[in-house]
């Protein structure tokens, strides 16, 4: 089981990263959005990881935050619910958002997720609270302040985030208007991740 990577960054496509360690071996770990925003380029970076066996592939999932992965596992053990619909739901709203979501009963926030309908949502709320209650996550700030991974070119950001949305599910054309309502107002995104955030709270209505 590799459960731990720590290595330089030298590949970053959204949401996949390429962890090059001291032996000289490169692990391509694909991450929740917010996880991906964290890594820069060149910079070294430590990343818990789920490795996944099926039939026709072995995949690593990776996250900064050890307890996030422990949220992934819960989610994953659930009838219906993949590494990719997992995967989405972490990229959509951080750890402690979906506890307390959970705890909440907010059917309508977990329908936000792509992929994830009302009967699917309902199931989730009730399977959740038992899996999720006995894991601590860092509830101190919902607002996460995340150091961005600067990009100094407007066009790349807008296809960095993008390409990130739809390989979590959203449609081109979903992702293209989120992208245009999170710009509406005429600001300047000068990184990933602050248009990302943007996008984000436009697709889930919050």
């Amino acid at each position: 089981m590799i459960g731990l990577i720590t290595g330089q960054v030298r590949y970053l496509m959204a949401p996949t990263a390429c962890i090059m360690t001291s032996s000289g071996v490169g692990y391509d770990i694909e991450l929740p959005l917010p996880s991906f925003c964290q890594l820069q380029l060149e910079q070294q970076a430590s990343i818990w990881t789920h490795f996944h066996v099926r039939e026709d592939a072995q995949l690593l999932y990776g996250f900064i935050d050890r307890k996030e992965r422990d949220v992934f596992r819960q989610l994953i053990k659930i009838n219906g619910v993949g590494a990719k619909m997992a995967l989405a739901m972490l990229s959509a709203m951080s750890a402690a958002e979906l506890k307390m979501h959970v705890a909440q009963d907010s059917e309508t926030a977990l329908t936000r997720i792509p992929g994830i309908g009302k009967k699917t949502a309902q199931r989730l709320l009730i399977e959740l609270k038992d899996k999720l209650k006995n894991i601590e996550v860092d509830d101190s700030h919902l607002e996460s302040d995340i150091q961005p991974v600067t990009v100094t070119h407007e066009g790349s950001i807008i296809a960095e985030v993008e390409g990130a949305l739809i390989s979590l599910g959203y449609k081109e054309k979903e992702a293209q208007q989120a992208i245009k309502a999170a710009k509406s107002n005429g600001d300047v995104f000068a990184d990933t991740q602050s248009l990302l955030k943007a996008t984000l709270q436009k697709l889930s209505g919050f």
